[in-house]
């Protein structure tokens, strides 16, 4: 197929074959030129639903924008948008989970988004599975029996996000870093985003999604309470009293 062919203006398409297209894009994106980094969906008056990725829908026609940013292959581009309903199935788990360690949620929710696309049964080639993409080390560390468990994956990959945060002082880049490349990495360099172009792409996503801020004036405190006979271990930002 020649590239003539690959960039045609636009097609009209049923919401199934969208699906496919949108798979299928990050196949072709290497024909594309940075100018055509952008695709747009509208319906036409019939009510078909069309998709270009070079034509603009008509003035005045709602319409949706995706933009399609250059992966770590420069041959590939791919698209970081995701259904809202998606996301907000894990709403009150992430919320539930982010208080519980002291995060902010919009940060938990930027690191499943990039990491697995809120994709329960995403599997890396490294071995890493689920939401929050655990590790087999960081599996056995928290105790996490079914990575593809959302209550046991996200429980796990939030602790261990707080875990990086003490370990650097708060500062959400180098957690974020180091829950990427590892810790080791991270140390290695001096206590700096490591530099390589996964880990500096995959901060700079989670920065834009969810406006990660450093933080190092904060201090969080880890609190135990005694309820029912058990020790309840909850994070705050606020000093106890003694």
């Amino acid at each position: 197929m020649d590239s003539g062919r690959r960039q045609s203006t636009c097609k009209s398409l049923t919401r199934k074959n969208l699906i496919l297209v949108f798979a299928a894009l990050a196949l072709v994106g290497a024909s594309a030129s940075p100018a055509r980094a952008q695709i747009y969906l509208w319906k036409d008056p019939g009510g078909n639903e069309v998709f270009s990725n070079i034509q603009k829908p008509p003035s005045g026609v709602a319409s949706k924008t995706y933009a399609v940013p250059t992966a770590e292959n420069t041959s590939i581009r791919t698209t970081n948008y995701v259904l809202p309903s998606k996301s907000q199935y894990y709403d009150d788990l992430i919320a539930e989970h982010a208080q519980m360690n002291g995060l902010r949620p919009d940060l938990v929710r930027a690191v499943v988004q990039v990491e697995s696309g809120f994709n329960p049964f995403a599997q890396s080639p490294k071995g890493a599975k689920g939401l929050m993409q655990l590790m087999p080390a960081t599996m056995v560390q928290f105790g996490v029996r079914n990575p593809y468990n959302p209550v046991e994956n996200i429980r796990a990959g939030t602790a261990y996000l707080r875990q990086l945060l003490e370990r650097y002082d708060n500062n959400e880049q180098l957690a974020l870093a180091a829950y990427n490349a590892g810790p080791k990495a991270v140390d290695r360099y001096g206590e700096k985003v490591p530099p390589y172009r996964e880990t500096q792409n995959y901060v700079k996503k989670i920065d834009q999604i969810s406006s990660v801020k450093q933080l190092p004036a904060t201090k969080i405190y880890q609190v135990t309470k005694i309820v029912d006979g058990r020790e309840i271990v909850y994070y705050t930002d606020k000093k106890p009293p003694r």
